[in-house]
């Protein structure tokens, strides 16, 4: 939002800049509620059917069907950012499934969200010598000394979120990155947005600048937003995600009492901010079902999905398969062990609401268990 300026602008012109706007933008006093499409026909057409692709369930699997058998004898340190955060710990959780259906062990380190506490984290993992390490949902640049001690003793690393793009990367040094792409996040985050508000609506946006994937999809998903110009970003929330827990309930009364009516939709780089905005929400009289109508890229986590189910504080999400992923990289790491490059894969976006889960509390798309154990039992 801008400032308040003071302009030579007679009454008139002010009267017919007001005309213009809401002619082009199709806004009346409750934005996001109304039939009419928010000046931005095209993109709304391209919003509606970016949805209906994202919204469906019945996909098979297209990951990786073939690669090396199990190496056996190997061990995994999972270093988390903070268990948290419901990814985080979901992604965890797969690698652990996956590690004993390959038959290696699992350790799982907390960071506890603090820079220091994932430095020695980290440093914690690498003095135990695994056969690779896994860095869960943090720049490991914060880490440059432990990943150069990772390197010299030869301890492959891969990524969960750990940089803005998936597959490797040369600097930070990681075998590969595991996640969805970003752009397709951020980008049908937003159209859900578009096409469910009718191109019409004030939206807040919920990120953690701290972490540069969140900040790089935050930034994206103002990009598509602004696709339409009858969708407005009235507040750009920076909260940490350790933080938020406190500090949302805090922000969302603020927010309430700034905006009242006019904010009809928010998105959040992660779907925990819904869980602690609910109460601020609830003790303002906002209904569970909204507005505001609300959509998380990501990740997806069992309380998201209870929340959008039940129709309180989240009607969709973007979620990761956090399982899959957890899955992929014990695949990913049996490659490296084997000498055989990343596989590059890359999860396709879903959009996920009451209408499809089907009273789910994850998206586990299918396949995946039965294609990665043939793959390993070869």
């Amino acid at each position: 939002m801008y400032p308040n300026r003071s302009t030579p602008l007679t009454t008139a012109a002010l009267l017919a800049a007001a005309a213009v706007l809401l002619a082009g933008c199709g806004r009346g006093p409750s934005a996001g509620s109304g039939p009419s499409e928010g000046g931005c026909p095209a993109a709304l057409a391209r919003a509606e059917a970016a949805v209906r692709r994202a919204e469906g369930t019945g996909a098979s699997w297209n990951g990786p069907a073939t690669g090396p058998a199990a190496v056996p004898g190997r061990s995994l340190v999972y270093v988390a950012q903070t268990m948290t955060n419901p990814g985080v710990a979901g992604v965890a959780k797969g690698v652990e499934e996956a590690g004993r259906a390959i038959g290696w062990p699992v350790r799982v380190i907390d960071g506890e969200g603090t820079p220091a506490g994932i430095q020695a984290a980290l440093g914690q993992a690498v003095t135990l010598k695994p056969s690779g390490i896994v860095i869960g949902g943090f720049d490991p640049r914060l880490t440059a000394q432990q990943m150069a001690r990772a390197g010299a003793v030869h301890i492959p690393v891969i990524g969960w979120h750990a940089v803005d793009a998936p597959g490797p990367s040369r600097d930070p040094a990681l075998f590969t990155n595991v996640t969805t792409e970003v752009e397709d996040v951020a980008r049908i985050s937003a159209d859900w947005v578009i096409a469910g508000s009718r191109g019409a609506a004030g939206v807040v946006l919920f990120t953690d600048d701290s972490i540069p994937f969140a900040r790089n999809k935050a930034e994206l998903i103002k990009r598509e937003l602004a696709t339409c110009p009858g969708v407005r970003i009235l507040a750009y929330e920076n909260i940490p995600i350790p933080d938020a827990s406190s500090r949302t309930p805090q922000a969302v009364s603020s927010l309430l009492s700034r905006f009242r009516k006019e904010w009809s939709r928010s998105v959040a780089i992660n779907d925990l901010y819904f869980a602690d905005a609910a109460a601020a929400l609830r003790a303002a009289g906002r209904p569970g079902g909204g507005p505001p109508l609300n959509i998380g890229a990501g990740d997806g986590d069992p309380s998201a999905f209870q929340r959008i189910n039940s129709g309180q504080y989240q009607a969709a999400t973007v979620p990761e398969p956090l399982s899959q992923q957890g899955w992929q990289i014990v695949d990913e790491f049996n490659r490296a062990f084997a000498g055989r490059p990343a596989s590059g894969y890359v999860a396709p976006v879903h959009i996920a609401t009451a209408a499809n889960s089907r009273g789910a509390v994850s998206w586990d798309p299918p396949g995946y268990r039965e294609a990665y154990r043939r793959i390993w039992q070869r």
